[in-house]
């Protein structure tokens, strides 16, 4: 197996920081510059099919080895980064044989990877592991999967003795914006079924996401001399304040784990006269997820009563859906994952998605999307880590998945 290690980095050097409220796709053209890359290595170890497009989404096969009738598979990676932490000049450091301790990351601003904190991390005693310096995030959401598919694709195609049906290969912009899926032609792409690399921990294995909305509130108030402002001022972040304090208090992301779903306020800004809140909406069951909206304009509405009408406007818009539903007709994704994992020594950890995965949307689009492992941890920020050794188990993990889908008579 090549060293994945060596392909993840060589991507995490680049910077392809993705940009929130961007119409275009990219949102950022530095996301070209990997993309270009991929495809050119692609082209060099003997993958067919390769293309760019206008947009930066790279598609490309590994061309069927049997006669078997056998549905194509694909393995999907995103390409960005997220704009939660900076992306620029990562400086990427291997921990060989981690100890168990604290690792510092930046001794001048000593900021440190100290298992006190993330207590994951004893779980990789005598690993090695890629940490940032403590100024940027790392990038292994998704580098990692960019690399592990890659390494997956250069195997079979050096090793042609191995009997598998078309195998595709697909690479996104802009997940982290919420866009990776739409530009994504799944009828180009050419695949029946596929798999997003693009989880954490290893061993997870994911095929239930969160329903999922956006919500804004902009409230307009009314700004008066405090000194004349009794029965007059309509002060609005303190109506946003009241806004938010009307919503239920432990539905917040600091509060819940598993099923449990969440209003998250993600931007608060304003004065007197004028303020705005962005929040986000997730839950996996459709009939909470339908209530969390519906008590977003019934708070909008009480208050409209309360402080006249047109003070407060509330808009959701939905971005996702839980995937669950598209995957079950298709549960033989699930089994084959399980079973490959098993067979490389992983854990399998069947758990939902506490947020979503360009395939929850290309479930909707057709295209049954489950999600694995990447080896990764603390994604979105200066402690991201991840361990080698994780790594080289989810390369050997595609690999092995591929293997066993050529030999399964379970298709839908």
């Amino acid at each position: 197996m090549p060293k994945v290690v060596d392909r993840f980095l060589r991507y995490v050097a680049m910077d392809t920081q993705s940009k929130d409220g961007k119409e275009e796709i990219p949102s950022t053209g530095k996301q070209r510059i990997l993309a270009d890359l991929l495809a050119e290595e692609l082209r060099a170890m003997g993958a067919e099919d390769v293309w760019v497009s206008g947009q930066s989404y790279v598609y490309a096969t590994v061309p069927a080895t049997t006669e078997k009738e056998v549905p194509a598979l694909g393995f999907i990676a995103h390409m960005d980064t997220s704009p939660d932490a900076s992306g620029e000049n990562v400086k990427a450091r291997v921990v060989n044989g981690y100890d168990g301790g604290d690792i510092c990351l930046n001794e001048k601003r000593q900021i440190f990877l100290s298992p006190r904190e993330f207590p994951s991390l004893a779980d990789y005693i005598g690993q090695d592991l890629v940490v940032t310096d403590g100024t940027t995030l790392l990038g292994a959401d998704d580098k990692a999967g960019v690399a592990e598919i890659m390494a997956m694709a250069e195997y079979f195609l050096a090793h042609p003795e191995h009997p598998h049906g078309k195998i595709c290969i697909g690479f996104t912009p802009d997940e982290e914006v919420g866009h990776g899926a739409d530009g994504f032609d799944v009828e180009h792409f050419g695949a029946d079924v596929a798999y997003t690399v693009d989880g954490g921990t290893l061993g997870e294995l994911e095929y239930e996401n969160f329903n999922a909305a956006s919500g804004k509130v902009v409230i307009y108030g009314r700004g008066v001399h405090p000194g004349s402002a009794k029965n007059v001022m309509k002060n609005a972040s303190l109506i946003a304040m009241e806004f938010q304090q009307m919503l239920p208090v432990f539905q917040n992301p600091m509060y819940t784990e598993g099923y449990e779903g969440f209003f998250h306020l993600s931007d608060i800004r304003g004065n007197m006269v004028k303020a705005q809140m962005d929040y986000i909406i997730r839950d996996h069951d459709q009939g909470r997820f339908a209530e969390k909206k519906e008590m977003f304009f019934c708070i909008a509405d009480f208050l409209n009563k309360k402080y006249g009408e047109g003070t407060v406007e509330a808009q959701v818009k939905d971005s996702y859906y839980n995937m669950k539903e598209k995957i079950e007709p298709h549960k033989y994704l699930i089994d084959i994952a399980k079973a490959a994992m098993e067979k490389t020594g992983i854990v399998p950890k069947v758990v939902p998605i506490r947020g979503g995965t360009d395939g929850a949307r290309l479930s909707y689009m057709g295209l049954p999307c489950p999600n694995l492992c990447t080896g990764g941890e603390n994604y979105h920020g200066v402690h991201e880590y991840i361990c080698i050794q994780s790594m080289e188990k989810v390369a050997e993990l595609l690999v092995e998945i591929v293997k066993d889908f050529v030999h399964a008579d379970c298709y839908a």
